[in-house]
């Protein structure tokens, strides 16, 4: 396991493209919480601003942030509404906290990363409570540690991710892959490989043309962007040798939930002797079993279009499952803070 020292010493700021960076991902401010509009990138750097709960939820939901970034938003919708109950009764306060925290994290019921840490984060603040300190600060504070713990382990998956990486590898990736993927490309590349990563467009929102493609091509790395119906053939030509994504969650027995269109190339990958590698956010022990996933279906309404653009007429049906599960055999490896495991051995270990 790669150490704290070491994680820090690879000086992941440097690494990062200006969408990866906290402080553009969510971040509050001056009694607001500002989020960055992920729709309208790479085209612009806007932010969303939100002065309620409900706000930032509902720009959760209307995709304003996507991948790691509703849980950064939720944290800082915390911290609007302890602001709006400051001064009441504990029993008030903990109720209004509560009720938000269920808000927040119903936007994403597949994705458990902001269930898990919304709960540490309401914890922190009961604490606080009782002991009658500044719920607000406990929150900020609580957010701070997270986010450099965040980062730190971000920085050791991606030094692993970046030992599996050979020189002349193609990497074939989807959806956004955010920050361990985006590190550890950049750290093989700054090792001395030549590393080509293909990302597929990944409709309906674009996330592989408009966040992925533009981050690695911001940080100097070779992409080649293509359209979702592409990879196979790819890789039939021999051009990829890695197949890398995040997950948006990692079951304890080892289905990988990741974008739509994840699973399909995990399959096209077998065929073609390719290995599928997934990062992992951390363990949710309450998803031990496929059965315990809670997928994420969206308005179809956004199949019927691209780019705000209509495809097909609009009384046409369609059905828009948001995530799709990998199989544990379709899986190579996991990257965990340990390192790379197999996923039948995630089950050995308490922290990811």
């Amino acid at each position: 396991m790669i150490t704290g020292e070491v994680a820090t010493q690879e000086k992941i700021t440097e690494l990062l493209p200006f969408l990866l960076r906290p402080e553009n991902i969510a971040r509050y401010e001056d009694g607001s919480v500002y989020i960055c509009d992920r729709r309208k990138y790479p085209f612009s750097r806007e932010f969303v601003r939100c002065n309620s709960v409900e706000e930032v939820a509902m720009a959760i939901e209307q995709m304003v942030t996507q991948g790691g970034g509703p849980w950064m938003a939720a944290a800082q919708a915390m911290m609007l509404a302890a602001c709006e109950v400051k001064g009441e009764a504990q029993q008030k306060v903990c109720a209004h906290l509560s009720g938000a925290r269920d808000r927040l994290v119903v936007t994403r019921p597949t994705n458990t990363a902001m269930a898990r840490r919304l709960e540490l984060l309401l914890e922190s603040a009961v604490r606080a409570l009782e002991s009658g300190d500044s719920v607000e600060n406990a929150i900020a504070e609580w957010i701070e540690r997270a986010i450099s713990a965040l980062y730190e382990n971000y920085a050791i998956r991606a030094r692993h991710a970046a030992s599996l990486i050979e020189d002349g590898d193609g990497i074939l990736t989807n959806c956004f892959a955010e920050t361990g993927f985006i590190v550890a490309v950049a750290m093989a590349v700054r090792d001395g490989k030549r590393v080509q990563v293909f990302t597929p467009e990944t409709r309906p929102y674009f996330q592989g043309a408009k966040l992925t493609s533009p981050c690695l091509h911001e940080l100097g790395i070779r992409v080649k962007l293509l359209t979702d119906n592409m990879p196979a053939y790819v890789m039939s030509e021999g051009l990829i040798h890695k197949y890398i994504t995040a997950a948006d969650l990692i079951t304890v027995d080892g289905h990988v939930v990741n974008k739509i269109g994840t699973f399909q190339l995990a399959l096209a990958a077998q065929y073609h002797n390719i290995p599928f590698y997934a990062f992992a956010w951390g363990k949710d022990e309450d998803s031990q079993t496929r059965s315990d996933i809670k997928m994420e279906y969206r308005d179809a309404a956004e199949i019927r279009q691209a780019m705000g653009q209509p495809t097909t007429v609009e009384s046409i049906d369609a059905w828009y499952p948001a995530f799709d599960i990998c199989p544990p055999q379709l899986v190579a490896g996991v990257v965990t803070v340990h390192g790379v495991l197999k996923p039948e051995a995630l089950v050995n270990y308490s922290v990811w």
